[in-house]
């Protein structure tokens, strides 16, 4: 089975792309995703980031948003939160990729947005990055609610630059054309790594 992972920096369309490896039938996991469930009421994280956040908790669940406003920028913050919620999100893949290996499934993707900056080239095949022009990635962000220019740059701070990101990856999928495009990108990156021959891993 070949372990693709997937990353990008904020606003450079990768949930998008996710999407595309998904209507081509790739299994995803998300880690988006993942962390979702895991600040949701019951989620496994709910408490112990309660405890070293306090006042991040609402209604039994991590307000994300308050919680982004107490780590964005101070990486001191994002170490201990991330101490926390990493090795549940890698749990978590390791039963995806459990049963996908059970249903002997050929090619899943990972999708992790902090992949180089945790490591997490070291655990997958091949790496695909999603990538668009500055310009282009600024204003997608800004967009968002409740975005505001310092959280951007901040946010961008604690991230690997695209530029490096595009370096290291095995594959680069512009999403700053249409979508068309973007989807024919995916596609040739699936079929690809989908042949019997000539897909050998990048890792041992």
């Amino acid at each position: 089975m070949i372990r693709l992972g997937l990353t990008g920096s904020i606003g450079m369309g990768k949930s998008e792309t996710a999407k595309m490896f998904r209507r081509l039938g790739v299994p995803v996991c998300d880690a988006d995703r993942l962390v979702h469930d895991l600040y949701a009421p019951g989620g496994a994280a709910v408490r112990a980031v309660a405890q070293a956040f306090p006042g991040v908790m609402r209604g039994g669940a991590i307000d994300r948003d308050e919680l982004g406003r107490r780590v964005v920028g101070r990486p001191g913050e994002i170490k201990r939160l991330e101490a926390i919620v990493h090795p549940l999100v890698r749990r978590a893949q390791l039963n995806f990729l459990a049963a996908a290996q059970r249903r002997r499934v050929k090619l899943v993707v990972l999708d992790i947005p902090l992949l180089f900056e945790t490591g997490g080239e070291a655990r997958v095949d091949y790496v695909a990055v999603a990538s668009a022009p500055a310009a282009l990635q600024r204003a997608r962000v800004l967009r968002r609610p409740g975005m505001t220019e310092a959280r951007f740059l901040g946010i961008l701070g604690h991230q690997v630059p695209d530029r490096e990101k595009r370096r290291r990856a095995d594959f680069v999928i512009r999403t700053g054309l249409d979508r068309r495009a973007a989807l024919e990108q995916v596609r040739a990156i699936v079929r690809r790594l989908r042949r019997p021959a000539g897909n050998g891993r990048r890792h041992a």
